[in-house]
């Protein structure tokens, strides 16, 4: 998975749960940004992401694995 089908999925998962969704590009040191989803908050980097990366970035924003 990459940056940008992280922040449509995330988008996607806000909106069908009712929460506020905002990134911010400028944000973070080179190809990364931040993303907030209600109350939480995490990075994104706009290339490939790891799994366990991407996991974490799960765990930050309190969204279930099986719901994303």
């Amino acid at each position: 998975m990459n940056g940008r089908e992280f922040l449509r999925r995330a988008r996607r998962y806000a909106r069908a749960h009712g929460l506020e969704f905002y990134f911010d590009p400028s944000i973070g040191k080179g190809s990364h940004g931040e993303v907030h989803i209600g109350e939480y908050r995490t990075t994104v980097q706009h290339g490939e992401i790891a799994r366990g990366t991407l996991y974490s970035m799960l765990r930050d924003l309190n969204i279930p694995r099986r719901e994303f």
